[in-house]
């Protein structure tokens, strides 16, 4: 039996799915039963309804046996060095090198742009492993290993939870930078199935069983020696978007190799610019409706200036 006083962060979710993050090694078989037979009580009360809504402060009482409790585990804070572009009490926005993993890898890579992240709050004292129950610092989106560039990180449950649904009701616009073999046209829109494999996505010019829809916008900045560099607007969130469907229209990111790529060069992509255009109430960050941010690239700059 094990009691608990729900936190800031824990507030606001299902009961049952805060148990299965809180007990993972508790069968969701017997949690239910657990419902059933007053095995879980909230302020002193028999709940039967895993969709109870947790709130503040709430206490519960759970009566299962200690193997299904996992010990608390101490954090070990390691590598926290990253470079913060803009940050404040509910969101941190990092500029993420090339070549660095956000999450850690099927090789279980451990120095991870997260590990960083949270390593980086633990020592300011922002974030305190032993009094979080179900939550950690996270981040809204992704970028894949070779892309530089914004990545927003979130230090509590409430703005993580926001800004995911701004990212998903596409409220939150993202812009890239890429070095794209060829002369691409001035602009245009890349809307196409993308279908995940094992290694690599393929792109098909209309969506199929298993598919998913991506979309795209590109503008040409600055073209020579048979390369463009282009702007792009990401309008939905897929792996390998960009590569994949500027592969497709004759125009692979130089360097790609795995998408047909014929210069031999470092992939040059960052995600260089973002703009909160929240057009709904956004709750704890509705201090950020309109806000932009933007970061240099150095090969985006270099190319743009040197002569041909």
């Amino acid at each position: 039996m094990k009691e608990i006083t729900v936190n800031k962060n824990d507030a606001g979710q299902r009961l049952d799915k805060f148990i299965t993050k809180y007990m993972p090694r508790l069968p969701l078989g017997m949690l239910y039963k657990g419902l059933r037979k007053n095995r879980v009580r909230v302020n002193g009360r028999h709940v039967k309804d895993g969709a109870y809504v947790l709130r503040e402060s709430d206490v519960l009482t759970l009566y299962f046996a200690d193997e299904f409790f996992d010990a608390p585990r101490a954090f070990n804070a390691g590598r926290s060095d990253i470079d913060v572009v803009y940050e404040d009490d509910n969101i941190i926005l990092i500029n993420k090198p090339a070549g660095l993993v956000v999450h850690s890898d099927d090789k279980g890579t451990d120095d991870t742009l997260l590990s960083r992240m949270q390593s980086y709050l633990f020592k300011k004292g922002e974030y305190d492993p032993q009094s979080e129950m179900s939550f950690a610092p996270a981040f809204c989106n992704r970028l894949d290993r070779n892309t530089s560039g914004i990545i927003i990180g979130a230090k509590n449950a409430e703005a993580l939870r926001v800004m995911n649904e701004k990212i998903k009701n596409r409220e939150v616009k993202k812009y890239y930078l890429a070095m794209a073999e060829g002369v691409t046209d001035t602009e245009g829109m890349i809307t196409s199935g993308i279908t995940r494999g094992d290694k690599k996505v393929s792109v098909t010019d209309s969506e199929m069983d298993g598919s998913k829809k991506a979309t795209l916008r590109y503008r040409r900045i600055a073209v020579k020696n048979n390369l463009s560099l282009v702007e792009i607007e990401l309008l939905t969130g897929r792996t390998h978007q960009i590569r994949a469907q500027m592969a497709h229209i004759g125009h692979p990111l130089a360097g790609d190799k795995k998408y047909g790529a014929e210069t031999a060069q470092k992939i040059q992509l960052a995600s260089y610019k973002l703009h909160f255009g929240f057009t709904s109430d956004a709750g704890i960050l509705n201090y950020l409706r309109g806000t932009e941010f933007q970061i240099a690239a150095a090969f985006a700059d270099a190319f743009a200036t040197e002569k041909s």
